[in-house]
């Protein structure tokens, strides 16, 4: 009988999953930091980069807009700041930077005066009818309002995705899992202008994803967070201190979605492995209830968690540094 009971359990756990372990510590070096993302990933790192500017020092962009461009609407997020057309154009870099300014004297963001030492990379492919090459250019001229320097890429033939050397589809596709081969090294190239110098990256990865519970930083599905997001861990990193990257998957790319096909395959694992670098890979989800509509498991970079979402007080950047400080934490049992 009671062998009975243990096999019933054993399967009902089975039948739920495995639950993911607690983040551990590993005492990185977190004083500063730099973040990545591709379409509401690149918004949302732009976000964050902006949003606490004093300790994150480098962003990658890819197909996304500028700074704050939805203004908390839907409809000026789709239809101002993917597509804009002339009816519906894209704001004013003047406009951005002035709500900027506002969120530093209300002290919702650090002072915009960082912004001018910020390493920034923009890419936007030349096939991409999701979010136009054109709303990334206005992400480039608002750094400019601030005195940085964007280095910004607009050559590849690559349609809505993240941007690879050898994984995933057609370089010209818009389609799942949003990755695409174009003989072109994305994630290596921004590192190396947001990190500067790296060490030559082995051809696989060797290291090790380790998933963990959101839910203990505020990472709930109320804010339409996953319940679980990773880390890649190189074993360098196991002993070493590290530094740290955060790296934002794009609509339609979270977990939930595609795997772990964005945590694996978008590119940054063997540089991580050369270059002592933990790579934090946060998950979005969809949402289907109405005071948080988000069907396509997108980040928030239209206020769907609510009116402070490109600030500090936004509840998943809040989620997001929570889960940095904990990689700078001195190491735990792991």
């Amino acid at each position: 009988m009671r062998s009975s009971i243990v096999r019933v359990l054993f399967l009902f756990s089975l039948s739920f999953g495995v639950a993911a372990q607690r983040l551990p510590g590993y005492g990185a070096d977190v004083s500063s930091f730099t973040v990545s993302g591709v379409s509401s990933g690149g918004y949302m790192a732009v976000q964050l980069q902006v949003a606490h500017s004093s300790r994150v020092s480098g962003v990658g962009a890819l197909a996304a807009g500028p700074y704050y461009c939805a203004q908390g609407s839907l409809w000026t997020a789709y239809n101002h700041c993917m597509t804009p057309g002339a009816w519906t154009p894209l704001p004013r870099p003047e406009t951005l930077q002035g709500h900027a300014e506002r969120f530093v004297r209300e002290k919702l963001i650090d002072p915009t005066s960082n912004l001018a030492k910020a390493r920034v990379w923009l890419f936007a492919g030349t096939r991409d009818r999701t979010v136009e090459p054109e709303v990334v250019g206005a992400l480039e001229a608002f750094y400019g309002r601030f005195n940085a320097k964007p280095v910004f890429v607009k050559d590849k033939p690559a349609g809505h995705a993240m941007v690879t050397e050898h994984a995933g589809n057609a370089c010209g596709a818009t389609q799942p899992p949003f990755i695409n081969d174009c003989d072109y090294d994305a994630a290596g190239v921004l590192l190396r202008h947001v990190l500067g110098t790296l060490s030559s990256a082995p051809k696989a990865a060797s290291g090790r994803v380790v998933r963990f519970d959101q839910t203990e930083f505020g990472g709930t599905r109320r804010i339409s967070m996953a319940d679980e997001g990773f880390v890649y861990l190189p074993r360098d990193c196991e002993t070493q201190r590290c530094r740290v990257h955060v790296a934002f998957h794009g609509c339609r790319q979270g977990v939930h979605a595609v795997g772990e096909r964005f945590v694996r395959d978008a590119g940054y694992n063997r540089w991580a492995d050369a270059n002592r670098l933990i790579v934090l890979y946060p998950q979005a989800t969809a949402r289907y209830v109405w005071w948080t509509f988000n069907p396509r498991g997108c980040w928030d970079w239209w206020g769907y968690t609510g009116q402070n979402y490109a600030t500090q007080e936004a509840a998943q950047i809040r989620a997001v540094m929570a889960m940095v400080e904990r990689l700078g934490s001195e190491s735990e049992q792991r």
